[in-house]
């Protein structure tokens, strides 16, 4: 059964290729969803999928790719979104 895990990412995270490797980690790992930088200069991100995946994802986005410096993330597990998501795409 799917889940779905928003995350936010505060830190150096955006300028860094933050979105892009983790639209690869969330393809990768056979993720739905989508990632987006917000005007205060987080990263946000919609993981849809199985929990071990949702999870993985959320360990790698902790880290960031090499030059991200994540000081905080937070995330919570919400209902299945409505609109039917067929890949993971970046947003805005």
């Amino acid at each position: 059964m799917d889940k779905a895990l928003h995350v936010w990412v505060e830190g150096r995270v955006q300028g860094v290729f933050f979105r892009d490797s983790t639209r690869r980690k969330a393809s990768e790992l056979g993720l739905r969803g989508w990632v987006r930088n917000l005007s205060d200069g987080r990263v946000e991100a919609m993981f849809v999928g199985s929990e071990e995946a949702c999870e993985k994802a959320l360990d790698f986005v902790g880290e960031g790719p090499p030059g991200a410096v994540v000081r905080r993330t937070e995330s919570r597990w919400e209902e299945l979104p409505r609109q039917e998501l067929s890949g993971f795409e970046i947003r805005g």
